[in-house]
């Protein structure tokens, strides 16, 4: 007897649909990309049971006839595709056809649908992958799909599901999903008791940011002016046809301000051609763009929409269409970067103390963001990082032997950023700054924010505990962490320095030897040539030794060895196909770290005001290169307030 054998179709439907209905956000996500897919404009959810007990999609869209919707219960019968040609150019959300079929396998389904050229529509009615009846019906144009009592008929997938409310809340994130790439369109979500989503169509991205969030999260958000760039081949294919059509690659949406953090990663909006994806690609592209702005461990709010030609990237590599290859990875990465980077340039934000905060407005219907609580924003500043280094030596404390670094000219924000003209890339101005729209028209005006040009104006009182500059100006009382302060102001001067040339280093009176794990130094053989040309001397002495003769200036001999090893770990602990960038500010950020003044230091008036003007002149003062705060504002409103006064 055989001990191969085909399947029951019953039995095939119920395997698919354990890859494509994991739990009823799951058939709520097929059924909205099939009713975009058809030209809707208006999609209503209704979610009973957190959508264990019932899930209906309805739309006004094109609808089907009667013999396509029979024919669409048939398994990969779809109107989206004709040929495997059409495999490398989806333009569609769904295109398996696989979402009736296994839907139909799982639950208690009816389907109900309409074209606007006849005047009767048809009803069809599934249970556990089995047609029970077809008939007429009378209904508007468009579609509307029920599933009811969700994996009846698989009682031991059912155990699986969560709780109601946890399954709501994975229908109403992802029907907030679309809503965001789909602003043109209404989209409704309701429970028998509630409406979680009303959102009407919109003409902006930001007021359906504002519908949904609140005015609160759009004020902690920064817009990413839509900007695009040519695509031939990849940047780094050296066979590139120069014949090869150019492929436009269009970014914009919004990224929070650094001081707006996150435990996880559950606030990053990633669209593809308005296709909702999950990339582990685009992820470290965001990571990499607040590196040196946020502390570790903590994540930004992101909505970003990319658009590129659907032959750019592939679709069909997972049953739920979440996850997509991009054919020139290494550019999206690094122009989603660079977008991400160059919007936070242009938008400094400076900390307020955590009981100064306002009390925060109403969040939207369907707000799914916690605004922070320590945190004002600033309006953006256009001043250059500082030119010149080091702690001036005319004062009573010396720092070390300094961090002397000859003037770096600021290249033009283009060059900077890595966007180089001859690719094509062109910078959109952009649209409005919508978050100054709404507080503009909000009653309730704010007082006005604090931005980083207001540095320049602080004059310094004193140190609390020789670690904290006690500074004034006439927007109130500021506190600023003299380490971090000096870490962020060497930060930036040697990347500055760094892009402009190498570094010198400075030599040691004795050589240090130090032994490396396997793992350091295989790391060391990649940056050694990075590692010299940011001040370091290091040579190989055996098959794991090194001698360290070098060290960057300004960091003392007995940190060197500390300086090399942090370094070393920093890139291994992340990832071994590290960038070149990625390098260099890292080994930044530990020779920062290393060369600035320390906390407990006593500073005299002339060095206090030196370093906040050095600060003041910084790209991005609120933070130092490991995300933490600079400095605090208390504004004159705050104390005026803690006083009684208003």
């Amino acid at each position: 007897m055989s001990k191969v054998r085909i399947l029951p179709e019953t039995v095939a439907n119920k395997i698919a649909a354990g890859e494509v209905v994991e739990r009823p956000a799951s058939i709520v996500k097929e059924l909205v990309e099939n009713a975009l897919d058809a030209g809707a404009r208006s999609v209503q959810v209704e979610a009973v049971g957190g959508g264990k007990r019932l899930i209906a999609v309805a739309d006004d869209g094109c609808g089907m006839t009667r013999d396509d919707a029979l024919l669409a219960f048939e398994r990969h019968a779809t109107s989206k595709l004709r040929s495997a040609d059409d495999l490398l150019s989806i333009a569609t959300l769904g295109f398996r056809g696989e979402a009736l079929p296994t839907i139909a396998a799982v639950s208690r389904l009816v389907l109900e649908t309409r074209v606007p050229e006849e005047d009767e529509g048809t009803k069809i009615e599934w249970a556990a992958g089995k047609m029970i009846s077809v008939k007429p019906a009378g209904m508007p144009a468009g579609t509307k799909v029920s599933a009811g009592d969700l994996f009846y008929s698989l009682p031991g997938r059912r155990k699986f599901l969560k709780s109601d409310t946890v399954e709501l809340g994975h229908i109403a994130s992802l029907v907030t999903h679309y809503a965001l790439a789909f602003p043109d369109k209404h989209f409704q979500l309701k429970t028998p008791s509630q409406e979680i989503v009303n959102a009407a169509p919109v003409e902006r991205l930001a007021d359906r940011v504002y519908q949904l969030f609140g005015r609160q999260m759009l004020e902690d958000l920064i817009e990413i002016p839509e900007h695009s760039t040519a695509m031939r081949g990849s940047i780094t294919d050296v066979e590139a046809d120069p014949e090869e059509p150019t492929e436009q690659i269009t970014v914009r949406g919004f990224a929070s301000r650094p001081q707006v953090e996150r435990a996880n990663r559950n606030n990053i909006y990633i669209f593809v051609n308005r296709r909702l994806i999950r990339d582990r690609l685009i992820l470290h592209a965001i990571h990499e763009a607040y590196r040196n702005l946020t502390p570790h461990g903590v994540f930004p709010v992101v909505l970003l929409f990319l658009e590129m030609p659907f032959t750019a990237v592939d679709v069909n590599v997972h049953p739920s269409k979440i996850e997509v290859r991009f054919r020139h990875s290494s550019f999206v990465h690094d122009f989603v970067r660079d977008s991400i980077r160059m919007a936070l340039s242009h938008n400094r934000a400076l900390a307020t103390f955590p009981a100064a905060q306002p009390a925060a407005a109403a969040p939207g219907p369907a707000s799914a963001f916690v605004p922070p609580a320590a945190s004002s924003f600033a309006a953006p500043a256009t001043s250059g990082p500082p030119v010149t280094g080091g702690v001036p030596r005319d004062g009573a404390v010396a720092i070390g032997e300094g961090f002397e670094l000859t003037e770096a000219p600021l290249r033009p924000q283009a060059e900077r950023f890595g966007f180089d003209p001859g690719q094509g890339i062109e910078i959109g101005t952009g649209t409005e700054n919508f978050a100054e729209q709404f507080r503009q028209a909000s009653q309730t005006r704010q007082e006005p924010e604090a931005g980083p040009e207001s540095i320049a104006t602080l004059k310094p009182l004193g140190q609390v505990n020789n670690s904290f500059i006690v500074a004034v100006n006439g927007e109130g009382l500021w506190i600023v962490d003299q380490h971090v302060a000096h870490e962020r102001v060497l930060f930036e001067q040697h990347l500055e320095a760094r892009r402009s040339g190498q570094l010198a280093g400075q030599r040691l009176l004795v050589p240090l030897v130090i032994e490396l794990s396997p793992r350091q130094f295989a790391i060391f053989d990649q940056i050694a040539e990075e590692l010299a040309a940011n001040g370091f001397e290091v040579s190989p002495m055996g098959p794991r030794t090194v001698a360290i003769q070098s060290a960057p200036a300004g960091v003392a001999g007995s940190d060197a060895e500390k300086l090399l090893q942090e370094i070393l770990d920093g890139i291994e602990s992340e990832n071994q196909a590290v960038s070149l960038e990625t390098v260099q500010r890292k080994i930044a950020a530990s020779t920062a770290c290393r060369a600035a003044i320390k906390a407990y230091m006593p500073l005299d008036q002339p060095k206090m005001e030196w370093l906040l003007a050095e600060l003041s002149r910084a790209e991005y003062p609120m933070s130092c290169p490991h995300g933490r705060p600079v400095l605090l504002r208390y504004s004159v409103k705050e104390i005026e307030k803690a006083f009684k006064r208003v």
